[in-house]
């Protein structure tokens, strides 16, 4: 495994080492040895695993404290642009967001801290999505933001006009008035 950072500390991407022959391919794709080898080291908890359609957008989501999580996103089937928006208000980088697109075939993932609101874009036909999460899920902590918000201006990489969005996130606060404790 291979850390690559990205412009917002903490933040990073996992590149696993991937062995391929006529027959496929192997690869570890969580190993914590070696992540702690690394300088990484997180208790996972938690898997989930989704499954969307092209179009599908989900987040921005985040859990306060002490329920915040750390989530390690990888895609088993499809692509998706995966987001992280850096809510830590100590931080040089706070309200910074930070995209790269996951795929079966480049199988990177990304490394989400705590403190930071997550979501993604189906960007082919359709997604199936895996993330280990080192809290469980806890309902009375949770918050987001709208997907939408100007301030913010992701890109999805896709028209916004045509996303597939859950009614719950389509009421979320824009970036300025959500709940975030980080």
């Amino acid at each position: 495994m291979k850390l690559e950072s990205t412009p917002i500390k903490d933040l990073v991407i996992i590149n696993p080492v991937v062995f391929e022959d006529e027959r496929g391919y192997f690869m570890e794709s969580y190993n914590e040895n070696k992540l702690k080898d690394l300088g990484v080291q997180i208790d996972f908890v938690q898997d989930n695993q989704s499954f969307s359609k092209r179009g599908t957008l989900r987040g921005l989501h985040y859990q306060n404290p002490p329920y915040a999580q750390t989530k390690l996103i990888r895609v088993l089937q499809g692509a998706i642009i995966d987001v992280a928006v850096d809510l830590r208000k100590n931080s040089p980088t706070y309200g910074q967001s930070f995209c790269v697109e996951l795929n079966a075939e480049n199988k990177k993932q990304l490394l989400v801290p705590q403190g930071f609101a997550h979501g993604f874009s189906v960007i082919s036909e359709t997604a199936l999505v895996m993330y280990k999460c080192d809290q469980y899920y806890h309902k009375a902590s949770e918050g987001g933001i709208r997907f939408d918000d100007s301030d913010l201006n992701i890109d999805w990489g896709m028209d916004l006009k045509d996303a597939i969005v859950s009614e719950k996130d389509l009421i979320l606060p824009d970036f300025k008035n959500c709940n975030s404790q980080f």
